[in-house]
């Protein structure tokens, strides 16, 4: 079964940075495809980032500002943020298809605020 942890949120101010993780476990991660998606308050799940075997990609929202990687040797996912703005304030889920169904952790929140 795979099992997916998040952790690295924090309370930050506009302009700040912070990296979030993600550990795969049950699975060889060399073998993923990975997503980042995050939920704002009152909002719907918003498609941030990914990276495939073909490379990564981003939303317009987070494009130049974010960088996906991973470390196999680790089973481990990161989402570097910089220049965080106050509509970056969300819960930050990793996911990934697994068989057709989407896994996805618990979540690790990040607050923008002055």
């Amino acid at each position: 079964e795979v099992h997916l942890v998040e952790s690295g949120g924090d309370t930050v101010q506009p302009g700040g940075s912070l990296t979030l993780s993600c550990v795969a476990s049950g699975v060889t991660s060399s073998n993923l495809d990975m997503g980042w998606i995050r939920q704002a308050p009152g909002k719907g799940p918003e498609w941030i980032s990914e990276i495939k075997s073909s490379g990564p990609s981003y939303a317009d929202s987070v494009k130049g500002r974010f960088t996906i990687s991973r470390d196999n040797a680790r089973n481990t996912f990161y989402l570097q943020m910089t220049d965080l703005k106050p509509e970056d304030t969300a819960r930050y889920f990793c996911a990934t298809d697994v068989g057709g169904q989407l896994v996805r952790g618990q979540g690790t929140q990040v607050i923008v605020s002055s």
